[in-house]
């Protein structure tokens, strides 16, 4: 990714709108940024993201490949504006404890990921460098920021925090595509609950006898109020424990 005079990539200056696209009056176009990657996120929230191409976008658009070209120089660009319009801006920043905040800013994440799954698909370029991205880095930033880590610190819980919601998206994703009705395959318990040995997997067996995933026929639900779940919650609940607990740490230590 070259960079240009102002020394940011050129993608970069066109999420924050900072690119000369070179019009002097003349009627108002037809055809313009916003209207190109409003079009690209509703195509790729209808088809995924293998749906999305300039061909199929200037069809929906009713113009000529070619025609947005002027607006975006490839694809590649158009999926960092359109990653970046879709996952919008947070909500209102919740009152509360720093953990009460932290569940909803994983929360609201979750729901982003959720009604564009598609976002899951596109490869992960570098640290959040769009406006609508960046708050999402600030807002998490700011619902850990009473708690005595410091700035590093608070990076670093942030990137963890948005990695392990990232990946529970995908992983209920990929559990509900496996379990759709026509899906090739059985329920990975019955397969499992079969071949588990006691003997050879004793502590598998234990799982499975403790009944553990008697309910792994029924595929998580897509809606905004059917959240998966105990995988979800045990994890973010155990990442938020090592959190507060560091903060405890800090907080005993004896002043100098």
């Amino acid at each position: 990714m070259s960079e240009t005079e102002s020394g940011l990539p050129p993608a970069v200056e066109l999420l924050w709108g900072l690119r000369d696209k070179g019009r002097r009056g003349g009627p108002k176009p037809a055809l313009s940024l916003d209207r190109i990657v409003a079009a690209a996120v509703a195509l790729a929230d209808e088809g995924g993201l293998a749906a999305l191409s300039m061909s199929r976008l200037a069809e929906r658009l009713g113009f000529t490949p070619m025609s947005l070209y002027r607006y975006v120089s490839s694809k590649d660009e158009l999926l960092l504006l359109a990653l970046d319009a879709a996952i919008a801006t947070p909500g209102h920043r919740p009152d509360g404890p720093w953990p009460d905040q932290v569940r909803a800013w994983c929360r609201e994440l979750t729901l982003f990921y959720r009604r564009h799954q598609w976002t899951l698909d596109v490869p992960i370029s570098g640290l959040p460098a769009g406006p609508n991205q960046l708050a999402w880095f600030d807002r998490g930033l700011a619902a850990i920021g009473e708690t005595t880590l410091d700035e590093a610190e608070k990076a670093s819980a942030v990137l963890l925090l948005a990695t392990f919601v990232r990946t529970q998206a995908q992983l209920v994703r990929d559990i509900v595509a496996a379990m759709a009705p026509g899906a090739a395959g059985q329920p990975w318990a019955a397969v499992v609950t079969k071949l588990a040995d006691p003997e050879r997997y004793p502590a598998v067996a234990k799982v499975i006898a403790a009944g553990v995933f008697d309910d792994d026929a029924t595929p998580p639900g897509q809606g905004e109020e059917d959240f998966p779940d105990d995988e979800y919650s045990f994890g973010l609940e155990r990442i938020i424990d090592g959190l507060a607990a560091l903060d405890r740490t800090r907080r005993a230590r004896p002043v100098d």
